[in-house]
């Protein structure tokens, strides 16, 4: 087989895979999808640029992408550089006032922007264009502090462990995503878990949260939870392909979904339940991961729906 032969035949390829991918858009049409891209999914330049790309093609497609980012690694390589120790309760960082100010610092300012950059590097001959925000802009995301206990192993009693400045969305409002994602421009809003309390404070959200939260204020048809594993595995350690609502919660009761699993499919069920379409885990590593995932027949990871 000659070069050129090959390069025909790539092209005939290429074309097949965008006409089977012709339903899969229109199905999308001007949807929302919010995409929750992870921390450690974001920890390679190139598998960055590739994801702005993906971001900006959604956006040309019709589709009214939004992305919560988290940034996790980053404070915590931020916090030991500063000689700061993170200590965790049920995955969530404890946060006092030296923190929330690196946090802030981290996922307002060096990954938002950086974000906003690929996607206007990637967007640049079309004018698509990213819009960095956090959850303070327009007092989008507004608080309550949260709280977690646990119980005393020797004595049985159970005490409440102050997170410092962690919050729990209490009230989303959306307008100012919906603005832009409306807008006669090509806008695509990208937001730093951050938000606001009643009294003006600043806390620390976790973006599992977050996205579900703004998913179910948008009613999005999709969310996406781009992060570093398949999807959710079951005992065997295969690829669970789809799961109703109810099989999450049984996987989480039996111990089938551990650890970091546990919080993204509770956050999923949130989502559903507030009425989002479906939710789906997924390796955000994986180039084009979400073209796989919303495109073609199989998907690409774990999808969640009532």
């Amino acid at each position: 087989m000659t070069d050129a032969t090959a390069e025909q035949d790539a092209g005939w390829a290429t074309a097949k895979t965008l006409a089977e991918a012709l339903p899969y858009i229109q199905i999308y049409d001007r949807e929302t999808v919010v995409i929750k891209y992870g921390g450690h999914a974001m920890g390679d330049e190139e598998v960055a640029k590739l994801f702005a790309a993906d971001a900006v093609l959604l956006k040309l497609l019709g589709l009214h992408p939004v992305i919560v980012h988290g940034g996790g690694p980053q404070i915590s390589r931020m916090l030991e550089k500063a000689g700061v120790k993170s200590t965790f309760v049920d995955g969530l960082r404890v946060t006092d006032a030296a923190t929330m100010e690196v946090a802030e610092m981290v996922l307002s300012g060096a990954i938002n922007k950086e974000i906003v950059h690929w996607i206007n590097r990637a967007g640049q001959e079309a004018d698509v264009r990213g819009v960095g925000l956090s959850g303070k802009d327009a007092r989008m995301i507004t608080v309550t502090k949260a709280r977690r206990s646990k119980k005393d192993p020797d004595s049985n009693i159970e005490r409440v462990i102050d997170l410092g400045f962690v919050g729990e969305p209490k009230k989303v409002d959306p307008k100012i995503i919906e603005a832009l994602i409306y807008a006669d421009e090509d806008y695509i809003p990208v937001i730093a878990p951050i938000g606001v309390s009643d009294a003006g404070d600043t806390y620390n959200i976790n973006a599992d949260t977050v996205a579900g939260a703004m998913a179910g204020a948008l009613r999005a048809k999709r969310m996406l939870l781009l992060t570093d594993v398949a999807g959710v595995l079951d005992a065997d350690g295969n690829l669970i392909r789809s799961m109703t609502v109810k099989e999450a919660f049984d996987a989480i009761k039996s111990g089938v979904a551990s650890g970091g699993m546990i919080p993204k499919l509770e956050t999923a069920i949130a989502a559903v339940d507030a009425g989002v379409d479906a939710v789906v885990i997924l390796d955000g590593r994986r180039p084009h991961a979400m073209l796989t995932e919303l495109f073609t027949e199989h998907g690409a990871g774990t999808l969640i729906r009532a």
